[in-house]
């Protein structure tokens, strides 16, 4: 069985990393893609090498450009290799333009995709990620969601529940694997050190011992309606000042340097003395930097997985998102970029001890590690059985009706379809509660609860 997996970024290449050695180990033929949308050394053979993963077997080298170019060259160069490389399956992992050009490429050549982390919602559409991970979606065969929430989604999206497998989402399993590869280097080195940005002439600096630091916030800043806003990094800024307490972490991204300088605030930033700026770091000693952490304030959404498989609290500079289980866990607050809002509840995590904990010790709502192997074990028995296939239909299409039921029988869902011929979408507990719905496994006693059900129609 040969498997395919596109890949363009680094949290994709983190992501799959435990897919990737599920594979191997089970000595299935593996051919990674690389969309080379992220060009440099780092984000390309060195990258692989810190993860002590295979090189890629394809690097299509699209590197950065326009939205719609850059989609372009991907889907024409994956398209190219999967004709002549025949994989029983492509995976895509999230919601980047290579998750869209591999989903859109495989699907149009009858090769089945399966979406790792498939079925979160923002419901923000001016995000370019809602757009690409319900793109991807939409053209997938196997549905990997990382909790029932997501699977849910995707149910009331008219996915068959048979599609859709609950498997946790592998930035856990990342976390484990590569803070042992992290720790095995520091081990090596015995120091972190990174190299900061001088606060006095702006340029490159002295280095920063980062086991000098205590009460260490760690800030990450890029989504472009928070970088693009000068009254938000104004807000932010003004929040950072306030937190004086705290050594504050910053790898400052380029783009984001570059605008605050263009609005006049980079020196506001610089010249905070307990804010430290340092150039961007490699992955693994991110991943140092986080488990050193007392609170996580971002804009990321992978980071707010890794602040919660961590235990450590993280307050998101956004208003929505895509992630909400980890604010239902209680080990995520939105404070989106209102001052007060930051402070309060960053002096409360730094103060409070009750608060604290409740927060490190929010149950990890994306499993327990073994999202890669369950992964691997749906693909492989999809295979074996024969589900992969995507052939043109030789039966007449059976219309159906979709209808809501209050079951009071003592069944299963799977009993239940099969005497009632039909499928179950989404069960609720409690028909006035929207929040009660749940997914259909086919175990699920049904008994006292609400269905949507299409029923089908002889």
């Amino acid at each position: 069985m040969k498997i395919a997996i596109v890949l363009g970024t680094r949290p994709e290449i983190i992501k799959t990393a435990s897919i990737i050695d599920e594979i191997k180990l089970r000595g299935l033929d593996l051919l990674l893609i690389h969309t080379g949308q992220h060009y440099d050394h780092e984000m390309s053979d060195q990258f692989f090498l810190d993860l002590e993963l295979p090189a890629p077997n394809y690097n299509i080298n699209v590197g950065s450009g326009k939205h719609g170019e850059q989609t372009a060259l991907m889907i024409k160069g994956i398209e190219e290799v999967l004709i002549d490389e025949k994989p029983d399956i492509v995976l895509v992992q999230g919601d980047t333009n290579a998750v869209l050009s591999g989903a859109l490429a495989a699907s149009k050549l009858h090769i089945p995709v399966g979406h790792v982390e498939a079925g979160l919602r923002s419901f923000d559409e001016t995000m370019p990620e809602e757009i690409n991970r319900k793109v991807a979606d939409a053209c997938s065969k196997l549905y990997f969601a990382p909790t029932e929430q997501s699977a849910v989604y995707l149910s009331l999206e008219a996915i068959n529940r048979n599609k859709i497998f609950i498997t946790g989402n592998t930035i856990v399993d990342a976390c484990f694997r590569n803070l042992e590869i992290a720790k095995k280097k520091l081990s090596d080195n015995n120091l972190i050190e990174f190299e900061k940005i001088n606060k006095e002439n702006m340029e490159n600096g002295s280095s920063l011992k980062l086991n000098d630091l205590d009460n260490i916030l760690t800030l990450t800043l890029h989504r472009a309606e928070n970088v693009d806003n000068k009254e938000r990094l104004n807000n932010i800024i003004e929040a950072l000042a306030e937190l004086s307490q705290l050594d504050i972490v910053f790898p400052i991204h380029p783009r984001t340097k570059k605008t605050l300088e263009n609005f006049g605030l980079y020196s506001k930033l610089a010249n905070l003395k307990h804010v430290h700026l340092i150039k961007p770091v490699g992955y693994l000693d991110f991943l140092l930097v986080l488990s050193k952490s007392a609170i996580i304030l971002t804009d990321s959404g992978g980071i707010q997985e890794e602040a919660i498989t961590l235990d450590i609290p993280v307050l998101t500079l956004r208003y929505n998102t895509e992630r909400p289980e980890t604010i239902v866990a209680g080990g995520n607050y939105l404070v989106g970029t209102d001052k007060e809002k930051i402070v309060e509840k960053a002096k409360l995590i730094l103060n409070d001890e009750e608060f604290r904990n409740n927060m490190k010790n929010a149950i990890n709502p994306y499993g327990d590690g073994d999202s890669g192997k369950k992964t691997v074990d749906i693909i492989v028995n999809s295979y074996e059985k024969d589900e992969l296939k995507i052939e043109a239909p030789d039966d007449v299409m059976t219309s159906f009706s979709t209808e809501i039921i209050a079951i009071d029988e003592d069944i299963t869902v799977l009993d239940y379809e099969k005497k009632y011929n039909g499928n179950v979408k989404v069960v609720y507990n409690n028909s006035n509660d929207i929040n009660s719905m749940e997914f259909p496994t086919d175990d699920l006693n049904l008994k006292n609860k609400f269905v949507i059900f299409d029923r089908f129609k002889n």
